[in-house]
């Protein structure tokens, strides 16, 4: 068996808990929709590339739905981030500690969520520090489950995908890193928790 020597580690849902489900019906209900609409995916998805800024973000929204505040716009944008476990914070510190993995973390994530942790996570940058690396969509203008953010992944850092176990909650991420050969660990954030890591997984270590 080939030994694991990197661990690459999704964000939202893994360390920070995220409410997906209530963020997208607070955003439906306050734009009065029974769905996201086409142009409102595709705004999305070019933010969380970092092909739009933020700025152009409020403005796409506040010109398709005047009557809504950008207050409420960005409250109900950031209402997915929850709360993050200290004792996943000590996971990784302790994991950092011992020097035997190569740590990266690699998000779908946006401008604004980024900066919302930061104000509401008092621990964001020790958390971070703790990373050999660290990305974030809108910064390298890659998102999962695109096979060019694992490419880019494995080429900046000179990696093999055998030798490097991807933890992520999106099992269509997940998928696309099982093809291109990494082993996976499509965690269920309902019952699984990151810090079991070594349990869970105990077959590849």
């Amino acid at each position: 068996m080939q030994q694991i020597k990197t661990l690459i580690f999704d964000f939202g849902d893994v360390f920070i808990n995220l409410d997906k489900q209530g963020s997208m019906q607070h955003a439906l209900d306050l734009f009065n929709l029974e769905a996201f609409e086409a142009d409102m995916i595709e705004t999305n998805m070019l933010y969380e590339v970092g092909k739009i800024t933020t700025s152009e973000f409020i403005t796409f929204y506040k010109s398709k739905f005047p009557k809504v505040s950008e207050t409420a716009l960005i409250k109900a944008w950031n209402s997915i981030i929850k709360d993050f476990p200290v004792q996943r914070l000590e996971f990784i510190k302790n994991l950092a500690l011992q020097k035997k993995y190569k740590l990266i973390l690699l998000s779908n994530t946006n401008e604004m969520h980024i900066d919302y942790v930061k104000e509401t996570v008092p621990f964001f940058e020790e958390f971070q520090s703790y990373f050999d690396a660290f990305y974030l969509s809108q910064q390298i203008h890659f998102r999962k489950p695109n096979t060019d953010i694992f490419e880019f992944v494995l080429n900046e850092n000179k990696l093999n995908a055998s030798e490097c176990l991807f933890i992520d909650d999106t099992k269509e991420n997940t998928d696309t890193a099982d093809v291109m050969g990494f082993h996976t660990w499509n965690i269920d954030e309902t019952i699984e928790d990151v810090v079991t890591l070594f349990e869970t997984k105990k077959d590849l270590f």
